[in-house]
């Protein structure tokens, strides 16, 4: 049977899309096809073949072959009557009715389709009578115990060389286990959606390349997009400033490299224009044979968030200024004063009660030193003087006094002036510094210090560069509370911070940021 050709009117009846047809249902068909046309050629010239033959070896070839395929295989001629139809024993295994019972009552079939898909059938089967065209669908047939059985059906009408309609032939694949695995698949999708849907988080899914595969609803509510606004577009197309773009390839190339979790935060600039700031958490599913490498990455939207904390910040700086200035301004002077009078006084009683006079110099340095203490409360709450030159002017006493404190080399560089007409990101820099500073005298056993500020553009940059032991190799555990309060500071005045160990020794703490003109 394997050399049988396929027939010409078959052959001839195929159309653009039965290449639809899996490939092994076209073989079957093909071979049916061929296998019932030389069959009615056998009888039109049975008289040259011995009947022996015809009726025990061809038709015993014919009925092995199609009884042996694991599919329905049915057959009727158009002309003649259901004494010449044909339906595989596949049936009864299928739907436990018997095999006879289908060739008698050719009305069966319809039967039983399913309620729901009878109307379909019928238009389908409609059109090939009527237009010849393949009928290739999918219905479900109601077994004899009650089972819904789903089969996948590929049949077409053969007409003969004059055009007259000839047969029908057709396979029907049990494809239930495939439909129940897909129901599976469908569940499992819908509740992974409706998990997605409906948390508050951002969560979109990116191919290898960066592009957007899909995003959920938080997305879409958050940003303003439809996925299907988003999705084939790079997620690079979405971020508002340019360190924030290569920021993200960054981000993907170390994920592609075997990195497992990455933290960043981005700028989204949404449909209606207005930015949110969004804390992401990226992570790879690597490749597999059905699945290329993708990243998903999960955001949270900050943006009031960081808002309040800047506005608490604001509002913590505001006081901590005001203190300082009331120590400065108004205790500290008022402490001066009396320690001006307790002298005098001291003076007076030296003339005529010694005695006296003496517990009055004692309460003099007693106030002197109130006024130290005083000064250095106010200096710890201002640090930064308004002018434009307080940041370089603080930096060069914090310098000085860390000299001082601690006996070792403190410098403070800075050749071209730094003007900083913001007292709030100066202050929230001079804090960084002296983090950084005490980490690498403390932690690191710093002997030579140096302070740097330059300015290049509209961009500053704070350096404090120390020869000491050097930050950890597993920088993961090595990140105190000093690490995190300086990368929160850096990112309030909308910088970077970057902690980096030295080629010989020590470590490098770096903090870029915008300079208004």
């Amino acid at each position: 049977m394997a050399s049988l050709a396929t027939p010409d009117v078959y052959r001839g009846g195929r159309d653009e899309t039965s290449e639809e047809i899996p490939r092994d249902a076209q073989e079957l068909l093909w071979r049916v096809a061929a296998a019932f046309r030389r069959s009615d050629r056998m009888k039109e010239t049975m008289h040259d073949i011995p009947a022996e033959e015809s009726a025990s070896s061809i038709e015993a070839k014919y009925r092995a072959l199609l009884e042996q395929m694991p599919a329905i295989v049915f057959m009727a001629y158009i002309d003649r009557g259901t004494s010449e139809a044909y339906v595989s024993p596949e049936i009864e295994a299928a739907l436990g009715y018997p095999r006879e019972g289908w060739l008698s009552d050719p009305a069966q079939w319809y039967e039983r389709i399913h309620p729901d898909d009878k109307e379909r059938w019928r238009r389908e089967t409609t059109e090939m009578f009527v237009a010849g065209r393949p009928l290739r669908s999918s219905y479900r047939v109601l077994a004899q115990s009650g089972r819904v059985v789903w089969f996948r059906c590929d049949a077409r009408m053969v007409r003969r060389p004059d055009g007259q309609p000839w047969f029908v032939h057709g396979i029907a694949f049990d494809i239930s286990d495939l439909k129940e695995t897909e129901r599976a698949l469908q569940q499992e999708r819908n509740f992974a959606s409706g998990i997605l849907d409906t948390v508050g988080a951002l969560v979109i899914v990116l191919d290898k390349d960066g592009r957007i595969l899909r995003g959920n609803r938080a997305f879409e509510v958050t940003t303003g997009y439809r996925p299907e606004d988003v999705r084939g577009k790079y997620i690079t197309d979405f971020l508002a400033l340019p360190e924030e773009v290569a920021r993200a390839r960054s981000v993907m190339e170390q994920l592609r490299g075997g990195a497992t979790t990455i933290e960043c935060k981005s700028h989204w600039v949404t449909r209606e224009g207005p930015t949110r700031l969004i804390a992401w958490s990226s992570t790879a599913l690597p490749a597999t044979e059905e699945q290329d490498l993708c990243f998903i990455a999960t955001g949270i939207d900050i943006t009031e968030r960081e808002h309040l904390e800047r506005a608490l910040l604001d509002v913590s700086a505001r006081e901590q200024r005001r203190i300082g200035q009331d120590l400065h301004d108004g205790l500290g002077q008022q402490l001066t004063g009396i320690a001006f009078m307790a002298k005098v006084l001291e003076k007076k009683l030296s003339e005529t009660d010694p005695a006296t006079s003496a517990e009055a110099e004692k309460l003099v340095r007693l106030v002197n030193e109130s006024v130290r203490k005083s000064r250095e409360l106010a200096r710890g709450l201002l640090p930064v003087m308004s002018d434009s030159q307080g940041l370089m002017s603080a930096l060069q006493l914090w310098a000085d006094e860390v000299e001082d404190i601690y006996g070792i080399t403190c410098r403070f560089d800075c050749s071209c002036p730094v003007l900083m007409h913001d007292i709030a990101v100066s202050t929230h820099l001079h804090h960084i510094a002296q983090e950084a500073v005490n980490n690498a005298i403390k932690h690191g056993g710093a002997k030579h210090i140096a302070i740097r500020l330059t300015t290049e553009s509209e961009t500053g940059t704070l350096q404090i560069v120390d020869d000491g032991l050097g930050i950890p190799e597993d920088r993961e555990n090595s990140r105190g509370m000093g690490m995190h309060i300086m990368s929160y500071r850096s990112a309030m005045i909308g910088g970077r911070i970057e902690i980096t160990r030295n080629a010989l020794r020590g470590t490098t703490v770096s903090c870029t940021f915008p300079v208004k003109q």
